[in-house]
C-alpha cells in the first residue's frame, strides 16, 4: 500500500534563492542549505570562479578556462568587466582605460566588444559569468531568485545593468544589495556585533566604504563613499608600467605584463620579494618598492574614510569594529595604513573573499521566507544625490546623498513664461551644482494647458526603492495632468534589447537541451552494450546460431548509431535489440531456473519456494 503525503494547508512550496557576489575579479555563489550558509563549489572543489569570459568562434569559455586565453587572446578574453557596466564609449575612453579590447564606435547607449563570435556588450558578457555560477546550484528551478551584490557607489546605470545581466541569465533578482551592507550582515550575525562598524571593501575595481550601526538584528547604514573606479586593477597597472620602465621594454605585450603584474602582486602577500621575467629580462620587485607604487592608492582610499567619517559626524576612535572585504585586503601595507589610521586593527578572522556572498545569502534567505536565521531590518542609503536640472542648467538636489532607502521625496516648481503648455525633466544623478558635471539618467515631458507664468504648480516626486532604482512623477496640480517615467538609464539596454537577449539565450538552451539528451541516450546504449558483452560471454551457448547472429548484428547497428551521434538512430536501434533481449534474458533466466532445480525432489523444491 503507497504512503499518502499529507502536506499542512498553509504549507507553500518555495523556490531555492541564492546569494551573487558579482566581482570584478571573482565572483562566488552562496546558499544556505540546512540552516548553514554554504559557499557552492565547482567541480574541481574551487569557490572563486574568475570574472573571465572567452569568446572563441565557435563556444564560450567562463573562469580559469577562460583566464587561460588571455596572453594569447586578450581581445577575445574579457576580464574586469564590472568596470564596463553601465557605461557608453565615451565613458570608457574618459576613464584612461587600459584594457586590451577592441571597442566599436557608434551610436548606442551601450558599449561593445569586437570578438571571435561578433559583437558583445558588458551585460551579455556578465550573463555567462552569471549563468556558470547557476551550474553550482544544485537542481534548481528554470528561473531562480537571487540576491546580487553591487559596490555601494554604483550609480543608477550601474545598478540597472546588472539587472538586465541576471535577467538574461534567467535569475530573478530579489534585491541588489550594497556589498559593505553585505558584508555587515554576514559579520553581524556571525557575531552578533553590536555598535558602530566600518567595511572597508577594496576589490578588484572598485573601493567602497560603508559606516552603519548595528543593533539587534538592524542593519542601519548612516554613510557611504567610493570610488567605482580604483580597486586590484589599478594596482596591477602600477606593477605594469614600473615593469615596463625598469625591464626597458619598447613594444610590450600588454596583456601579458597585465598577467605578470598581477602574479607578482600576490606573490608579494606571501613574500618579501618577487623576480620578474618578461622577453627574456628579468627583474626583482621588492615588498619596499610595492609598497612605494601603492601608497598614493592607499592615501586615497584613507581619504575616502576621512569623507564617510565626516557625513557621519563621527571621529576615528568612534568606530568599534572595521571590518575588510575583498582580496586586495590581504596586502600588509594595506592593513598597516588602515590599522594606523583608525589606531585599531581590522578584523581578519573573516575571510574577505567570501564575506559579501554569505551575506547576500543571508539576505536572499530571509526575503525567500526558507530562512533559519532570525529576521533583520536592513537600512541602506543613497549613495549619490538625484535631482532635476532647473533654468541655467543648475540642479535642483530632491534626495540627497546617504538618505535612507527605500525613499519618497517631492518638490513643487512653477513655470518661467506666459503661455507655456509644458516642461521638460531632465534627471540626474550627482552631487554637482551644475546638471553637465552629474550623470544623466532620463529625460521626460509634461504637458498641460496654457497658463500665465507663475500660476502652474508641478509637484515632483523621485521614489527610490530597495534597489537603489529610482521612478519620477510629474503632476500639475491645477489641471492634473501627469506624467512619469520608471528610470531606464540612459546607458542600460532597452526593452527590445533584452528581449533579444533573451530570444537569443533560449535558441542555445534547445541546443544544450538537445546535447544533454543525446549524452543521455549515448549513455543508455552503452550501459545496454555493456551487459550484452558480459551477458554474451557466460551464456551465448542458449542461444540458436540464428538467434546469436541476430543479436550480434544488432549489437553492431547500436554502436554504429552511437559512432554516428544520432539520437534518433540510437533510439530505434535500441528498440529493435529490445525484443531479442527480452529472449535471451528468459532462456537465462530458465536455465538458472533448471540449475537450481536440478535433481531436487518435490518435498525440496516446496522447501525452496517456502524459504
Amino acid at each position: 500500500m503507497g504512503v499518502l503525503k499529507i502536506h499542512e494547508p498553509q504549507a507553500k512550496t518555495r523556490k531555492s534563492a541564492i546569494g551573487i557576489d558579482l566581482g570584478t575579479t571573482h565572483s562566488l555563489v552562496a546558499q544556505e542549505i540546512d540552516g548553514k550558509v554554504v559557499v557552492l563549489e565547482d567541480t574541481h572543489h574551487q569557490a572563486l570562479l574568475p570574472s573571465v569570459v572567452h569568446y572563441s568562434p565557435h563556444e564560450v569559455l567562463v573562469g580559469n578556462e577562460a583566464k587561460a586565453h588571455f596572453t594569447n587572446a586578450p581581445q577575445d578574453t574579457i576580464v574586469s568587466v564590472k568596470r564596463l557596466m553601465g557605461r557608453c564609449l565615451k565613458d570608457i575612453m574618459a576613464s584612461g582605460c587600459t584594457l586590451p579590447y577592441q571597442f566599436i564606435a557608434n551610436d548606442s547607449s551601450v558599449c561593445e566588444l569586437q570578438t571571435s563570435q561578433g559583437k558583445v556588450n558588458p551585460i551579455q558578457v556578465s550573463a555567462e559569468i552569471l549563468k556558470a555560477l547557476l551550474k553550482r546550484v544544485p537542481e534548481h528551478d528554470a528561473i531562480i531568485d537571487a540576491v546580487i551584490t553591487v559596490p555601494a557607489y554604483f550609480d543608477d546605470a550601474q545598478r540597472q545593468a546588472t539587472k538586465d545581466a541576471a535577467k538574461l541569465a534567467g535569475i530573478n533578482v530579489l534585491r541588489l544589495l550594497n556589498e559593505p551592507t553585505a558584508a555587515a550582515i554576514a559579520y553581524g550575525l556571525d557575531k552578533n556585533a553590536q555598535g558602530t562598524c566600518l567595511i572597508f571593501d577594496l576589490g578588484g575595481g572598485t573601493f567602497d566604504v560603508s559606516l552603519l550601526v548595528l543593533s539587534q538584528g538592524v542593519f542601519e547604514v548612516i554613510a557611504t563613499n567610493g570610488d567605482t573606479a580604483l580597486g586590484g586593477d589599478d594596482i596591477d597597472v602600477l606593477v605594469a608600467n614600473w615593469l615596463v620602465e625598469q625591464l626597458g621594454l619598447t613594444s610590450p605585450n600588454h596583456a601579458l605584463i597585465l598577467q605578470k603584474a598581477k602574479e607578482a602582486k600576490e606573490a608579494l602577500s606571501l613574500h618579501n620579494c618577487v623576480e620578474i621575467t618578461i622577453e627574456n629580462k628579468t627583474v626583482e620587485l621588492t615588498l619596499a618598492i610595492f609598497n612605494q607604487l601603492i601608497e598614493p592608492l592607499i592615501e586615497k582610499m584613507l581619504g575616502i574614510c576621512s569623507k564617510v567619517l565626516k557625513d557621519a559626524k563621527l571621529g576615528r576612535s568612534q568606530i568599534d569594529d572595521i571590518v575588510l572585504v575583498g582580496g586586495m585586503t590581504r596586502a600588509t601595507k594595506v592593513r598597516e595604513s588602515v590599522a594606523a589610521f583608525f589606531g585599531k586593527a581590522p578584523l581578519t578572522d573573516i575571510d574577505p573573499d567570501k564575506v559579501v556572498a554569505v551575506g547576500a545569502a543571508i539576505l536572499a534567505s530571509i526575503l525567500s521566507g526558507n530562512s533559519t536565521f532570525n529576521n533583520m531590518l536592513l537600512l541602506d542609503v543613497l549613495p549619490l544625490s538625484l535631482g532635476i536640472e532647473m533654468m541655467g542648467g543648475v540642479v535642483d538636489k530632491i534626495l540627497l546623498r546617504n538618505s535612507p532607502i527605500p525613499a519618497v521625496a517631492k518638490q513643487t516648481f512653477t513655470t518661467y513664461q506666459d503661455g507655456q503648455t509644458g516642461l521638460s525633466l531632465h534627471v540626474v544623478q550627482g552631487e554637482r551644482e551644475m546638471a553637465k558635471d552629474c550623470r544623466s539618467l532620463a529625460h521626460f515631458d509634461l504637458t498641460f494647458p496654457p497658463m500665465s507664468a507663475g500660476k502652474a504648480r508641478i509637484e515632483v516626486t523621485f521614489r527610490v526603492d530597495c534597489d537603489g532604482l529610482l521612478s519620477v512623477e510629474a503632476h500639475e496640480i491645477l489641471s492634473g495632468a501627469k506624467s512619469a517615467i520608471s528610470v531606464k538609464p540612459t546607458y542600460g539596454l532597452s526593452e527590445e534589447q533584452i528581449i533579444h537577449y533573451i530570444e537569443d539565450s533560449v535558441i542555445h538552451a534547445g541546443i544544450d537541451l538537445y546535447s544533454r539528451k543525446l549524452t543521455e541516450k549515448i549513455n543508455e546504449a552503452k550501459h545496454v552494450l555493456l551487459s550484452l558483452e558480459k551477458a554474451l560471454a557466460i551464456d551465448s551457448h542458449l542461444l540458436s546460431e540464428e538467434a546469436l547472429q541476430d543479436l550480434l548484428e544488432k549489437k553492431q547497428a547500436i554502436e554504429l548509431a552511437i559512432n554516428g551521434q544520432d539520437i534518433s538512430k540510437i533510439k530505434l536501434s535500441l528498440q529493435d535489440c529490445e525484443k531479442a533481449l527480452q529472449d535471451f534474458s528468459q532462456s537465462r533466466l530458465n536455465a538458472a531456473i533448471n540449475q537450481v532445480l536440478a535433481g531436487k525432489s518435490v518435498d525440496d523444491i516446496e522447501s525452496i519456494l517456502h524459504d
